[in-house]
């Protein structure tokens, strides 16, 4: 079996809205001495697609609703904040102080929407009043940005974008998938022998959140400043996926 190897690629500077991502990994890559080959992949931190897509939102130009203040008594969080959240949300599924927990328009479920207001900074104003949404169409970012990359380098490789979330049946965050192209998102591996010849009935491996949250490892949480992950050795074939297939139907949810 091919070794699994993921490197942090060094240098990548603080993105700003309209900078060109893929142009700044080909960059990072050659400081890095990367050549891509066939079945690379880039995992990309949420944050830096937000930022270089323009996703940012001044909380002083929010009016909160009614109901974004109702709930912002509830879960003590400022109502601006709340109103965002709101608005990138199908449903608001628990509250709590401190918790929000809503079913994101993109069909997965997180805290706050996925609303960061960590490390978010905009124009002049300080960055309490700052708050980053995540892609519009994380699965488009990737196609977008493989793209690029492939047009550049002649091979074909995968593209992942993830974010941190937690689990309703576990503390801490982990680093998961929320847009990718070129990848698998599930492996299917019913049907396959196990070591005694049994075939497998019921196993489908997650295989971009494992590698989501892999690649949160080497990435970090916090001050590190390294958002671009290069993979070498992922053991799955690459093809065509998108973030749906990963998604739990909400008649099979039962933490809802």
């Amino acid at each position: 079996m091919t070794a699994l190897t993921l490197t942090p690629l060094p240098g990548i500077p603080l993105i700003q809205p309209g900078d060109d991502l893929a142009q700044v990994i080909l960059e990072a890559l050659k400081r890095a001495n990367i050549e891509l080959s066939d079945g690379d992949i880039l995992v990309l931190a949420q944050k830096i697609v937000s930022k270089a897509e323009g996703r940012l939102v001044n909380l002083a130009e929010i009016q909160p609703s009614p109901r974004a203040i109702e709930l912002a008594q509830k879960a003590q969080k400022d109502p601006r904040l709340v109103e965002v959240i709101l608005r990138e949300s199908r449903e608001v599924l628990r509250t709590r102080p401190g918790t929000i927990i809503v079913e994101h328009r993109l069909g997965f479920i997180c805290a706050s929407a996925g609303v960061d207001h960590s490390n978010v900074q905009g124009g002049s104003e300080t960055t309490q009043d700052w708050a980053l949404l995540l892609p519009e169409d994380p699965d488009a970012s990737a196609r977008a940005i493989r793209g690029r990359l492939e047009a550049a380098s002649g091979v074909h490789i995968g593209v992942l974008i993830i974010d941190s979330h937690g689990r309703a049946w576990r503390l801490g965050t982990v680093g998961v998938a929320i847009g990718l192209s070129g990848l698998p998102g599930l492996v299917d591996l019913r049907g396959c022998p196990d070591l005694f010849d049994f075939r497998l009935q019921i196993t489908q491996v997650g295989a971009a959140d494992e590698l989501a949250a892999a690649a949160s490892l080497v990435m970090g949480q916090a001050a590190e400043g390294t958002p671009v992950v290069h993979v070498r050795g992922f053991p799955y074939p690459l093809r065509e996926a998108s973030l749906s297939e990963l998604l739990r139907p909400k008649e099979q949810d039962l933490f809802r």
